[in-house]
């Protein structure tokens, strides 16, 4: 199923909002950051060493269908609902963005980046590839970065070491992993993220970010929902 945009009007007329917000010349314009790559890259690593940093970001919770795995926090890695609370959420307008993956289904909260953005923080979504692209045509001038494996090997070797799969499951997985890779051209920027280098992925991540910061400093340009 390809993702789908739940934007609805009151969304739209919050755009507004912000945009008088920044009219102050005091108010830095927030980073929307949607970071991305294929599944057993290493996004919830990286979001979780950031979170270490205490950086003023708002790290958006996914909700989603599947289940719990070991050492995750509910309300903290993802927000584990139903599928019929997803679907009660999908009716009312509650997803920036969903979509169906891997037969579970995920969503960005809209309530959340829209608080976050509103009250000038910098917001970062990890999605999915499918996701992003679908973000990519309502916010173009979000900052996209596509966290990629050193090799495909690597990654493999990864998602064998997570011990979540089954093997036809690993098998979909990596498939679709290598099709997703073919996408990384079109974001921002590619962050490599090493074998036992976690830090430096992350301090890349970082650098991005505050040039992207600086750039919006020069020329403010808001127009990201």
């Amino acid at each position: 199923m390809s993702p789908t945009l739940l934007f609805g009007k009151s969304f739209q007329n919050y755009k507004s909002e912000v945009t008088n917000l920044l009219n102050h010349k005091d108010v830095q314009p927030p980073i929307l950051l949607i970071l991305s790559g294929p599944s057993g890259v290493g996004k919830d690593a990286v979001l979780s060493r950031m979170r270490d940093l205490e950086e003023p970001y708002h790290f958006t919770v996914t909700t989603t269908t599947r289940t719990k795995r070991n050492g995750e926090t509910d309300g903290k890695d993802y927000i584990f609902v139903s599928q019929a609370e997803f679907r009660a959420q999908m009716e009312q307008d509650g997803f920036l963005e969903w979509a169906e993956v891997y037969g579970n289904y995920y969503g960005v909260p809209r309530n959340q980046v829209k608080t976050a953005l509103k009250k000038g923080k910098d917001v970062i979504v990890k999605i999915d590839v499918q996701g992003a692209k679908t973000i990519k045509s309502l916010a173009p001038n979000a900052l996209y970065i596509f966290l990629a494996p050193p090799s495909m090997d690597q990654l493999e070797k990864r998602l064998k070491e997570r011990m979540t799969e089954s093997p036809d499951s690993l098998k979909i997985r990596f498939e679709t992993a290598a099709e997703e890779m073919k996408s990384a051209g079109w974001f921002d920027h590619v962050v490599i993220n090493h074998e036992n280098q976690l830090d430096l992925a992350v301090a890349e991540i970082q650098n991005v970010v505050k040039i992207a910061r600086l750039k919006q400093m020069e020329t403010p340009n808001f127009e990201i929902i």
